[in-house]
């Protein structure tokens, strides 16, 4: 008897086991398996939740980097800081203009690096955790802008013929009512502190920064303030072709360093899972099985649908000078969102990736992580900050730097 139970039991085991090698799903040939070839130290990955300041999480993430590696120290450096300081600043100038230019949530690398060379910065914990004052657990400028918006839309647009600058004291109110109000002082490890005094005690010079972009509109080897509305402080960014500015990228993640990107990540090659491909929509409707004019009918999900399951195999174009100034000047090429540019990878068919830090907490396929080809970069890259550093001699040497 016990022989026979021992028989059947091994038997339903055995079955068992058929079953389950049965059922074990195809193994996805599309979906690309990364080898990573060089990846730079990081902060944290952080979550702007409903807020428009990716160009603050992904800047100070960049700053952050940039301290990692000249001293080797971990910071956690204060978003609100440089969002009360930049929204104020932004304010004053719109009014300035009698309001014939843009407030908005968005903003530039140049506004980080300006608060931190003019007002500072403090460490995150010396300010109120981000939604917690209006009972969140995370940003949510839904309320804080319907607030905001109409208050400087107001008094930049008012018929008096002289205003006073009690304007600036209800801005400040609400700037700190929503993202708590700037320390003045704080203590940080024992010692306090200003955020002059801190922000001169990270170990950078704040004058090692520079902007690089790509168009022909403007002379290359010289600089210019790209003309996108949330570049609203003018910054200059030095002018490469396009070849040399992709060289940028790689020769600073080959040194180290790590890049403040900013770009277009409206196209539809770029996927909330953690993947960024330049898609080459002819090619991809002839896969999928369709002509143009199917594919032209079919809905964004759809054709989402379709890219996604293609996977690593999707075709790309290739990134031209040319198609970079077309879609800048037809308004395809936009200014989008920033994140942070940290290594490279290849996938299982030797395409090469970026791997890049987003701000939308420990989201997607990657946990907060993106893998970027190096054509999406090269074909969506509006600007982006750089230590000077890390740009080759023969560049530097172009650029008189």
């Amino acid at each position: 008897m016990k022989k026979i139970l021992t028989f059947a039991l091994m038997t339903m085991i055995a079955l068992s086991a058929g079953a389950a090698k049965k059922k074990a799903p195809a193994k996805d040939k599309n979906k690309p398996v990364f080898n990573i070839i060089k990846e730079n130290p990081i902060t944290s990955i952080k979550d702007q939740n409903r807020s428009g300041t990716c160009w603050d999480y992904s800047t100070l993430s960049f700053f952050e980097a940039e301290i990692l590696k000249a001293t080797g120290k971990t910071y956690d450096l204060c978003e609100s800081f440089v969002a009360n300081k930049t929204y104020m600043e932004r304010a004053i100038q719109v009014v300035r203009y009698h309001g014939d230019c843009q407030f908005a949530q968005g903003g530039s690398a140049e506004d980080v690096l300006h608060t931190l060379k003019t007002h500072g910065i403090c460490p995150d914990d010396a300010m109120p955790f981000p939604g917690s004052l209006y009972g969140d657990s995370l940003n949510n400028f839904n309320e804080f802008f319907s607030v905001l918006e109409p208050y400087v839309a107001a008094v930049s647009k008012s018929d008096a013929k002289k205003i006073s600058n009690q304007w600036k004291v209800g801005m400040q109110g609400i700037l700190d009512a929503y993202l708590g109000k700037c320390p003045e002082k704080f203590t940080f490890e024992g010692k306090e502190y200003t955020p002059k005094s801190f922000a001169a005690s990270l170990g950078i010079d704040f004058n090692d920064y520079v902007s690089i972009t790509s168009y022909t509109h403007h002379p290359f080897y010289t600089a210019f303030a790209v003309e996108v509305q949330d570049n609203w402080r003018f910054p200059l960014s030095y002018n490469l072709p396009m070849d040399e500015m992709m060289k940028v990228i790689d020769n600073a993640i080959n040194e180290g360093y790590t890049i403040a990107w900013g770009g277009d990540v409206s196209e539809p090659g770029f996927t909330r899972q953690g993947l960024a491909y330049a898609v080459d929509t002819k090619k991809t409707e002839s896969l999928a099985g369709s002509d143009m004019a199917k594919w032209l009918k079919m809905t964004a999900e759809k054709k989402k649908n379709i890219i996604d399951s293609l996977g690593c195999t999707v075709p790309e174009i290739v990134a031209t000078q040319e198609m970079r100034q077309e879609r800048f000047d037809n308004w395809e090429l936009t200014d989008d969102h920033g994140m942070l540019i940290y290594g490279v990878a290849k996938d299982q068919n030797g395409k090469e990736y970026y791997m890049v830090k987003n701000s939308w907490g420990e989201t997607g396929t990657y946990k907060g992580i993106w893998y970027m080809t190096k054509t999406f970069i090269a074909a969506n890259t509006m600007d982006f900050l750089i230590n000077k550093k890390a740009i080759p001699a023969d560049i530097r040497k172009k650029l008189g730097l």
